[in-house]
């Protein structure tokens, strides 16, 4: 389960960066959207193990599952500061949380759960984190899948692009997020208003791969399949953020 409580570390180490809101990041009325977030908060992390020394080539992480909290829409925000830090260790994997703050007012807070690789691309178990040991503070996380799969026939073809595809040979995690924001106007609660996203990747996805959408809504409660044939890639799950 992720965890929604998790503080920052006063005195472990956190890394912070920022992001200037750029035309391309929002939609036609001005609010950065979940897959500009999505690379923003991809960039930090980027950033932060580079920063460390477990970035690649030795470590690999690929994200496992995440939950986006947006509690105040960044819609006239021009900037984004981002902290990340560890929020939980396991045996192959490690948690991250990011705070967000827009200077218009905009907030997000965001957690996430990643699977661990060494160089072979195989999980690799960690026996010590070293600075982000000392931040999880002994809090441990789950590598689990938790959303259900949506229960419906309903199909809608998603094509992939040679763009969706980054270093890794897979489309990259921002990609997922167009999709959402594809469905969201029409299926979805208002983006414009405080809404809580969630997103569990299963397996990856590939170019060349015939990728659906199982979307299906429940009140103000949209969950999304990403199916390929009769194999679930990655569910989400959009709900109003009270």
């Amino acid at each position: 389960m992720l965890d929604v409580d998790v503080p920052r570390p006063d005195s472990a180490r956190s890394h912070a960066g920022s992001r200037l809101v750029r035309l391309a990041d929002v939609d036609s009325s001005g609010r950065l959207r979940l897959d500009a977030i999505a690379r923003f908060l991809q960039d930090v992390a980027i950033e932060d193990v580079e920063e460390t020394g477990w970035g690649m080539p030795e470590h690999l992480w690929f994200v496992r599952r995440i939950r986006v909290d947006v509690t105040v829409p960044f819609a006239h925000d021009r900037e984004v500061e981002l902290v990340t830090w560890c929020s939980g260790v396991a045996a192959v994997a490690a948690g991250r949380r990011w705070s967000l703050a827009g200077d218009a007012g905009g907030r997000c807070e965001v957690d996430s759960v990643w699977i661990h690789l060494g160089p072979d691309g195989r999980p690799a178990r960690i026996g010590d984190f070293g600075p982000y040991g000392v931040a999880a503070a002994g809090r441990r996380v789950s590598a689990r899948a938790e959303l259900p799969v949506p229960d419906t026939d309903e199909r809608r073809p998603w094509p992939l692009r040679r763009t969706d595809v980054d270093l890794h040979g897979h489309v990259n995690n921002a990609v997922y997020w167009q999709a959402i924001e594809e469905l969201l106007p029409v299926l979805g609660p208002d983006p414009a208003k405080p809404l809580r996203a969630w997103l569990d990747y299963r397996e990856p996805l590939d170019l060349g791969d015939e990728l659906e959408l199982t979307p299906t809504r429940d009140g103000r409660i949209l969950d999304v399949g990403f199916v390929v044939g009769e194999s679930v890639r990655a569910v989400a799950r959009i709900e109003p953020l009270a």
